[in-house]
């Protein structure tokens, strides 16, 4: 899930930035690529969106478990309440 997670974070992250470059009518990539250097707006915004998407997957993991944690508590409570 981690690699999903990172490699969809990375396509938002160069989508928004090429969505970005298209709304002001500039080319998608304005520097030439070569091996060794890769225009560091597109870097940034795949490493941000990377960083972004994985953390809104930890957070939906801990809120299933809170919630988990809180039906468990309520189940309890009502079995005391009724039944002790």
């Amino acid at each position: 899930m981690a690699v999903s997670a990172t490699v969809i974070g990375a396509l938002l992250g160069l989508g928004t930035q090429m969505y970005s470059n298209a709304l002001r009518k500039l080319p998608y990539m304005r520097r030439p690529i070569s091996f060794f250097f890769y225009p560091w707006e597109h870097l940034l915004g795949m490493g941000l969106g990377a960083v972004f998407v994985n953390q809104l997957v930890n957070w939906d993991a801990q809120l299933q478990r809170d919630l988990d944690n809180m039906l468990e508590k309520a189940k309890a409570a009502n079995e005391r309440r009724y039944f002790g």
